[in-house]
């Protein structure tokens, strides 16, 4: 078993630091409007590179006008509007890029327990977490468990492991083992593509936009009618 100590250099802490203080600003602006966001990933773990993404999620169903009136009385203007659905399986979400690599997602309909302990093997914090300079561990997309330390992080396999990861994350073994699954395929053969990837028109709303995708596909029907 591998184990292995990354240093962080300036560079990467003020990274960390620019990146916090961007997600910062989004989530209070969310809070304030009865809202309850997150953030996840590197920049939850703290092991950030230049091309890691900013997506401040929404965790539970909530109207996509809700949202969106939230983020244009903060100043904020999205330059996209995407509907998702990685799986015919999967919750189907709005994503607002603000930029690029900085979005406010949200789920259409109730996401099952399993895919919200998604967000939390990668590793998750809230608006008080993410105030306080706190770091959560999790797991990246090569399947390493990130362990934050002063000085970086450590970090280790998690194939083998399972069982110790849902432990430390506080998630069921069979999140771990569905994640290291999809990981694994997707590390093999490289980006699967999405069940759904529709961009928005101006005047398009998400759940209009959902109940059109859904007369001509079944599998999307039995999505929305999942308890």
């Amino acid at each position: 078993m591998e184990f292995r100590e990354v240093v962080y250099g300036r560079e990467r802490w003020e990274l960390l630091d620019r990146m916090r203080g961007e997600a910062l600003g989004i989530m209070s602006g969310l809070q304030s409007f009865n809202l309850v966001p997150i953030i996840y990933g590197s920049i939850a773990r703290g092991d950030v590179g230049k091309d890691s993404d900013l997506d401040v999620f929404i965790a539970s169903a909530t109207s996509s006008t809700e949202v969106e009136l939230a983020v244009e009385r903060m100043g904020l203007k999205p330059i996209r509007r995407v509907l998702v659905q990685a799986t015919p399986s999967y919750a189907p979400k709005g994503y607002l890029f603000l930029e690029e690599n900085v979005s406010v997602s949200f789920p259409l309909v109730r996401m099952r327990t399993v895919e919200r302990e998604f967000y939390r093997f990668a590793g998750e914090l809230d608006l008080s977490a993410t105030m306080n300079g706190l770091r959560r561990p999790g797991v990246n997309k090569r399947l390493l468990l990130i362990e934050p330390r002063e000085f970086g992080h450590l970090e280790s396999p998690v194939v083998g492991r399972e069982a110790y990861v849902a432990g430390l994350l506080g998630i069921n073994p069979k999140t771990v083992m569905d994640r290291v699954r999809a990981l694994g395929k997707r590390n093999r053969v490289g980006r699967t593509g999405l069940f759904i990837e529709k961009e928005l028109g101006a005047e398009e709303s998400f759940e209009s936009t959902l109940e059109e995708l859904a007369v001509g596909n079944p599998a999307l029907r039995r999505r929305l009618r999942a308890p």
